[in-house]
């Protein structure tokens, strides 16, 4: 049964289905507060996400799909892009050094995998048909190749080594020292490059294999897409600022 509180007038009573409670909030007072800057002159070393590239990968897909209970009308599509994998893989170096064994990446192929996620709305009768929904998820993989001019910000890589020292053999110099070696290795840990996603458009032409008449319904459903899919891919770096009164 409605709730009547509320009047026209002082007249008629207005129904208002479907009440919830509500409860009053009190207002605080606020007021501006002063932070704590560094001063003037201060460079501090801070490490933050640098955006290495910002690239749109074209993915296209075909697939087919089978409607159970049968379709009269395709209503509405939905779509979303959920990535599973975005690796940069590096593949040629700057010769010049930034640091000991740290170059620039000139060169990269970014990996990308993933699935296109669809809900699809449909009719199943051509008057009084009930709307039915089904969610299927389309995968999708490849790479993309980032040349120089891609790049905002070269990503960095650091090199690790390894190396083996022989002795000569005391009782006979003209043959090495199978006993006795000497190890060095060093361990450069870098940051994994990783990608965000920025935006998705969609091009997609959904159709029966076998075309219907008006009055007929289909179980298969044919779909080609296109998506322009815009990846930033980023790397943690530290970076110098100056602060500034």
């Amino acid at each position: 049964m409605s709730q009547q509180n509320n009047t026209n007038n002082g007249d008629c009573p207005i129904g208002i289905p479907c009440q919830v409670t509500a409860t009053p909030l009190t207002p605080f007072t606020d007021e501006k507060a002063e932070p704590c800057v560094l001063g003037c002159g201060y460079k501090p070393v801070i490490k933050v996400p640098a955006v290495i590239a910002e690239t749109t990968i074209q993915i296209c897909v075909e697939t087919n799909l089978e409607l159970s209970p049968a379709a009269s009308e395709i209503k509405r599509v939905y779509k979303d892009v959920f990535l599973t994998q975005c690796k940069l893989v590096p593949v040629d170096f700057d010769e010049t050094e930034l640091c000991p064994g740290v170059r620039n990446v000139t060169r990269a192929k970014l990996f990308i995998a993933g699935f296109i996620r669809k809900d699809i709305e449909y009719a199943t009768g051509s008057c009084d048909g009930v709307i039915r929904d089904k969610i299927v998820n389309v995968p999708f993989s490849g790479y993309a190749d980032l040349k120089c001019h891609d790049f905002i910000t070269f990503p960095i890589l650091g090199a690790s080594s390894e190396s083996r020292s022989r002795f000569v053999n005391p009782k006979n110099s003209e043959i090495p020292r199978l006993d006795k070696y000497f190890f060095e290795n060093s361990v450069y840990y870098n940051e994994q490059p990783y990608g965000e996603l920025v935006s998705a458009k969609f091009f997609e032409l959904d159709f029966s294999p076998c075309p219907v008449d008006t009055d007929e319904t289909f179980c298969n459903l044919r779909e080609k897409i296109v998506c322009d899919l815009t990846v930033k891919v980023l790397q943690l770096r530290q970076i110098r600022i100056n602060s500034l009164d």
